[in-house]
């Protein structure tokens, strides 16, 4: 398909996930931190492999990072209450304030558009960075509330399970998209080299992940996986 076929059908699948998970949560059906974390864990593989959907061709990664830069500036609009969006506010928010989607949603948003501009198809970078931040920063909070673990030492909230859930789920999900990408003829690398750079760069993550700091993993955890990134890939 062409360029822009790709940006419509790109479009209309992330505008689908996130409008069920915001009904989901304005229901009640999902609690508000389960839907946040479940539109966290979800939005990163499904937009990566809708570059898939992309020709190869100079115009096609800025309308692909269209899509996560208008969704990024709904969620400015709504944070700043330009947008009345009490769905998303409930699926997006901890507490039910609106402002909170200025921060995590928000930077989460502006990752994707970067990483996407600077790297795109033309390396693993940005697709092992991306798969870390939604998958392995997204699974943790799922998994740490729900089974119960020692609290790390030096970050009270955060726990084992939480941070093992990093590193998995990271490591995880990079290789299964990595795998697609290169079934396709996208990339081309030997798997055993590429699994352990993957886990190096899921080690180091999941350490500044572990960091008593709140509302910056969606700044740190891409940081770090670019910066390892660039010595191994």
């Amino acid at each position: 398909m062409n360029e822009w076929m790709a940006l419509g059908l790109t479009f209309g699948i992330a505008l689908l996930w996130l409008r069920v998970n915001d009904y989901l949560a304005y229901r009640g059906w999902v609690s508000s931190s389960l839907s946040r974390k479940i539109i966290h864990l979800g939005t990163g593989p499904i937009f990566v492999l809708c570059w898939l959907f992309f020709p190869n061709t100079p115009l096609s990664k800025w309308l692909a990072a269209l899509v996560p830069l208008l969704i990024t500036l709904q969620f400015f609009l709504v944070g700043t209450g330009w947008i009345r969006d009490p769905q998303a506010v409930s699926a997006m928010s901890r507490t039910g304030d609106r402002r909170e989607i200025l921060r995590g949603p928000l930077y989460y948003g502006v990752v994707f558009v970067l990483l996407t501009l600077i790297f795109w198809k033309d390396s693993p970078i940005g697709v092992v960075a991306l798969m870390i931040l939604s998958g392995g920063d997204g699974l943790a909070d799922i998994i740490g509330k729900r089974f119960p673990s020692s609290s790390l030492a030096w970050s009270p909230r955060k726990t084992v399970w939480g941070s093992l859930s990093v590193f998995v789920g990271g490591v995880f999900f990079s290789i299964l998209v990595l795998s697609v990408f290169r079934l396709l003829g996208v990339f081309q690398f030997e798997w055993w080299d590429t699994f352990l750079k993957v886990v190096g760069i899921g080690i180091a993550a999941t350490v500044v992940e572990s960091l008593p700091f709140q509302d910056i993993d969606n700044l740190t955890v891409p940081l770090v996986s670019v910066f390892l990134g660039y010595f191994l890939f």
